[in-house]
């Protein structure tokens, strides 16, 4: 790229965020965890050789940007739609083109369903045949849970890649590339404060774009010197990105964040509140909060009390839909009561123990009577036969549900704190171990 490139109006009509899209897997930003060398995906990508699959994570963490590299390696063809402005006319016009393609010059398609979470049933029931069959490669980016938002049949049909938020040291050195890149802000000859970079890359919340696009906005509104350079400073970057600096240190910011989450575990509520509203006044992100209580009202308070954790969600959704301050009010009730609320990590001891046994003993041998009955031959069918029916023994009866090598292990023990002490009568009752 020339000068004559940054020039061109069209380009710089362009995001700074388009701009400084990777061409390639080398320049992509983050997910290490899907994308790094000798990786299933990365692998697919460059050998061709990727299937169906739906990308879903948070906004800005690369879904479109690896969409777009996979339609730049591959030979074959590359369609975009979005689900919000494309019908069923389009997914056929789509399809039919794919068909002619595959059928003419042997070459595959593939498409790219932007926000596919927003496709009804009508919609991907269009697109189905298709994918089995082989006539499409559809590539599904998403901001929701697919297997909560999805058709089903099109889930099942693809392999879903879940992406991450970005961490503030890859937003960080994302940014410095583009105020140095010919393809990004070079131009401006802008140099930035290095408080001023870590503030955006902190306060993006793992969002790339949103991090590009207040850089691009406190360089295009910063006044040039004499020289005609251009100096962003902190108070620069507050603006642009509308968050004021922390008003402490990163070390403090993370004991604070620690004293808090450990004055809801040990059921202060006047130390909680003090901790939020300290990290929330200083410029912590109040959604930062909400997710430290979700986490341990299941944590700590866990089957102790289970309305601890309702009490928790409901406030961070309270939030979202409310913001300041009115939704400070929800969340300090959350707070309180999760304070409050009796205290048990029987949950968190109960999944260690499963996952450990999961991966250490992984034993697939079902019990023959807790096998799905509607497949396989005689013998499985007529062994699905002595699978005891709780409801027909009055909502419980001993029954063997682990396989053998698990057999009479015991993950989850409740302890005698609050709703805990009724699941011991009830366990007791049973005759089974607590």
């Amino acid at each position: 790229m020339d000068l004559f490139d940054l020039n061109n109006n069209e380009y710089d009509a362009k995001p700074l965020a388009d701009k400084m899209r990777p061409n390639n897997l080398d320049e992509f930003v983050g997910q290490g965890h899907i994308v790094a060398e000798g990786s299933l995906l990365r692998r697919a990508i460059k050998l061709d050789r990727l299937g169906s699959c739906i990308f879903w994570g948070p906004p800005g963490c690369g879904k479109t940007t690896l969409a777009h590299i996979v339609a730049s390696t591959t030979h074959g063809n590359f369609v975009k739609l979005n689900a919000v402005q494309s019908g069923v006319a389009d997914v056929k016009k789509a399809v039919e083109d794919a068909k002619n393609a595959l059928k003419m010059y042997g070459k595959k398609t593939y498409l790219l369903l932007d926000e596919c979470h927003r496709f009804n049933k009508t919609q991907s029931d269009s697109l189905l045949p298709a994918i089995e069959q082989g006539t499409i490669i559809f590539i599904g980016s998403t901001t929701e849970n697919p297997y909560a938002s999805m058709t089903p049949a099109i889930v099942s049909r693809c392999r879903v890649f879940e992406f991450r938020r970005l961490s503030e040291e890859e937003i960080l050195g994302a940014l410095k590339k583009a105020l140095v890149s010919r393809k990004g802000l070079y131009a401006y000859k802008a140099a930035c404060d290095e408080e001023a970079l870590k503030h955006i890359a902190r306060m993006s919340g793992g969002d790339l774009r949103a991090a590009y696009n207040a850089l691009e906005l406190a360089v295009l509104t910063t006044p040039p010197a004499a020289d005609g350079s251009i100096h962003v400073t902190l108070t620069d970057a507050e603006q642009s990105i509308q968050r004021k600096a922390l008003s402490y240190n990163e070390d403090t910011y993370y004991d604070m964040l620690s004293a808090f989450c450990k004055s809801l575990r040990g059921s202060d509520p006047d130390a909680a509140l003090y901790y939020a509203f300290r990290l929330i006044e200083g410029g912590c992100d109040p959604m930062i909060i909400c997710r430290r209580l979700v986490v341990h009202s299941a944590e700590d308070v866990g089957m102790a009390d289970p309305t601890a954790q309702l009490m928790a969600v409901s406030a961070m959704q309270a939030f979202e839909k409310l913001g300041a301050p009115e939704g400070f009010i929800p969340l300090s009730n959350a707070i309180v009561y999760v304070c409050e609320a009796e205290k048990s990590n029987s949950v968190i001891l109960a999944m260690g123990k499963a996952r450990t046994a999961a991966r250490e003993v992984r034993d697939d041998n079902i019990p023959p009577y807790l096998k799905d009955s509607s497949y396989g031959d005689r013998e499985a069918k007529a062994q699905s036969k002595n699978y005891k029916y709780p409801h027909n023994f009055g909502g419980w009866v001993e029954q063997q549900y682990l396989p053998d090598s698990l057999k009479g292990e015991v993950f989850y023990e409740p302890k005698e704190n609050g709703f805990e002490k009724t699941v011991r009568e009830i366990r007791k009752k049973k005759g089974k171990k607590s």
